[in-house]
């Protein structure tokens, strides 16, 4: 019988969702967890890879099972959660349908990722301190327009990649002002705290970190609008910024 799992997890301590020999990675953790509790060899697919320390919430992936399990209620929960470490919770886990696929029925996914201006020991483990003196998010979010529609986005793609196609198509792309929580409640005195989110049916290895490293050189004023649209047109992975460090960076939402 398949199984329907949300999940969230931290990335760091993680070479990623997918399992790596030799190397920490959030699916071994949730298979050895499963297997361990319902006594048998689970093997679960999830909606997709992320990279090493990147965070997710609501992450979906499925399993199958020999036999029914008992996932009613909230125990099965609870037991998986004392099972997994305290980077890792299950949210819920319900019977599926024997076709439903995490990755291949996934209609699009979303992208966060956190930046903050000034430093801020408080936001350093899930956002980019950028401290350059002029970032202008204007021109960065009119560079993040070009990025809408349908494009082979291969200059933002990981060296190497083995994916059969590099075209994409983006619905969302902005950069967004914002207040945190231990900035409102506690008053803590700095305003420049900005995320940005990307959505598309599908992302290509290291892309949203390569497209966010290269819209932080349109906004250091290193290029301009120009450049960002050829480096869509017809740019290779060279010709790009370089990407940022994934702690910032979440897989936000995925839509079936």
């Amino acid at each position: 019988m398949r199984y329907f799992i949300k999940l969230s997890y931290k990335g760091a301590g993680f070479s990623g969702w997918q399992i790596q020999r030799g190397a920490p990675s959030i699916q071994e953790t949730l298979e050895r967890a499963l297997s361990t509790l319902l006594g048998e060899e689970i093997s679960v697919t999830g909606a997709g890879r992320t990279d090493t320390g990147v965070n997710a919430v609501g992450y979906v992936a499925h399993f199958d099972s020999e036999s029914p399990v008992a996932v009613s209620g909230t125990d099965f929960c609870y037991k998986i959660n004392a099972i997994l470490p305290t980077s890792i919770k299950v949210h819920e886990i319900i019977p599926a349908s024997p076709d439903f696929h995490a990755r291949f029925d996934a209609r699009s996914r979303e992208y966060t990722y956190f930046l903050h201006r000034e430093k801020d020991p408080f936001a350093e483990n899930f956002s980019l301190w950028y401290g350059y003196p002029v970032l202008d998010f204007e021109t960065m979010n009119a560079a993040a327009q070009l990025l809408l529609g349908t494009h082979d986005f291969s200059c933002f793609e990981k060296t190497g990649g083995n994916n059969k196609t590099s075209i994409c198509t983006v619905t969302e792309a902005r950069w967004v002002q914002y207040v945190p929580t231990h900035v409102s409640l506690l008053g803590y005195p700095s305003d420049g705290y900005w995320y940005f989110r990307i959505k598309a049916d599908r992302f290509l290895r290291n892309m949203v970190r390569a497209v966010v490293g290269s819209l932080l050189e349109v906004g250091r004023g290193r290029h301009d609008l120009p450049w960002f649209a050829s480096l869509i047109e017809s740019g290779t992975r060279s010709d790009a910024g370089e990407s940022v460090p994934g702690h910032a960076l979440f897989l936000s939402r995925i839509d079936y």
